[in-house]
């Protein structure tokens, strides 16, 4: 599979996971000259900016590892935009959360990290 497919595969497989437990989608791929965030979701009164990292074992490389400090700052950047464009969103609690989906053994597994990191808002 090719990466642009596998990208394709993992954002259902995070959609369809975080779905089940609860989460509603409220956006998929959004853009902006500076970037993309994945998926913005609801949930319990909280708007959530997800971020999907998937991996093959044979990589060798964990998907927790991609989302580093840069990686961050980018996303809490990205978000302040998006807040901007959404102002009937102005005054919501917000959250960044992670989709990490690993390839272990013959099986797939997706696992949510809620709150996976914390921007200097507070």
């Amino acid at each position: 599979m090719d990466r642009k497919r596998f990208g394709i595969w993992a954002e259902g497989v995070a959609t369809r996971c975080l779905t089940r437990s609860g989460y509603r989608i409220i956006e998929r791929n959004w853009r902006t000259r500076g970037g993309e965030i994945d998926l913005v979701a609801w949930r319990d009164g909280m708007v959530i900016f997800c971020e999907i990292k998937a991996r093959h074992v044979a990589t060798g490389t964990d998907p927790a590892d991609a989302i580093d400090r840069v990686k961050q700052e980018r996303i809490v950047r990205l978000a302040e935009a998006y807040l901007r464009d959404h102002p009937e969103l102005a005054g919501c609690d917000c959250r960044f959360d992670a989709v990490l989906i690993r390839r272990e053994g013959w099986r797939w597994r997706a696992e949510v990290i809620a709150d996976a990191f914390r921007p200097g808002w507070e």
